[in-house]
């Protein structure tokens, strides 16, 4: 069962993402304090993670619109969020199973200054495989580097994990 769930997700959300990755909730246990996935989802077992890219032309364009940039990963984490509830409905729809859309950009919980998600996406998606970590912290994919935007769910279904990315993302002299 919970391979054919693992399917049906992936054959009616990866058509519609850049990136889609699953992680076992055991791989999250060095996650701060109140950012666990147990903390959204009684008896967590599995995290699913989707990706969208942020268009690289957006970044070369000759006159670097910000307001641009800003206004295309609005639009991406509005998408990321709704794909997030429909992906939430449709795993409780499949069986007897809760399940916890991660928003992409808000809310978030603040740690001193900095703020923190509910969830650290980018250690989400380094779990689900779907990327790993540069020398900077930020977390980069095989192929669309540091533009993909990222949103999750957090489920008690045990979908099987992806196997982990240990491939360094950047080339040797690479600062990121």
């Amino acid at each position: 069962m919970t391979q054919a769930l693992k399917q049906s997700i992936q054959a009616r959300f990866g058509p519609r993402v850049t990136a889609l990755g699953f992680a076992s909730a055991d791989r999250f246990a060095d996650a701060p304090e109140r950012h666990h996935p147990a903390n959204l989802c009684k008896d967590a077992q599995t995290v699913v993670v989707i990706g969208i890219s942020v268009p690289r032309g957006v970044l070369r364009s000759p006159d670097y619109p910000l307001h641009a940039l800003h206004r295309t990963y609005h639009t991406v984490y509005k998408q990321l969020d709704e794909l997030s509830l429909e992906l939430s409905n449709f795993i409780e729809s499949q069986g007897d199973h809760m399940a916890v859309a991660v928003p992409s950009y808000a809310p978030m919980v603040f740690q001193g200054l900095e703020p923190w998600g509910l969830l650290s996406l980018k250690h989400a998606a380094v779990a689900a495989g779907l990327g790993a970590f540069g020398r900077s912290g930020q977390m980069y994919h095989p192929k669309f580097g540091s533009l993909l935007r990222l949103a999750a769910v957090v489920t008690d279904a045990a979908l099987p994990p992806d196997p982990l990315n240990d491939a360094l993302p950047c080339p040797p002299r690479c600062n990121a």
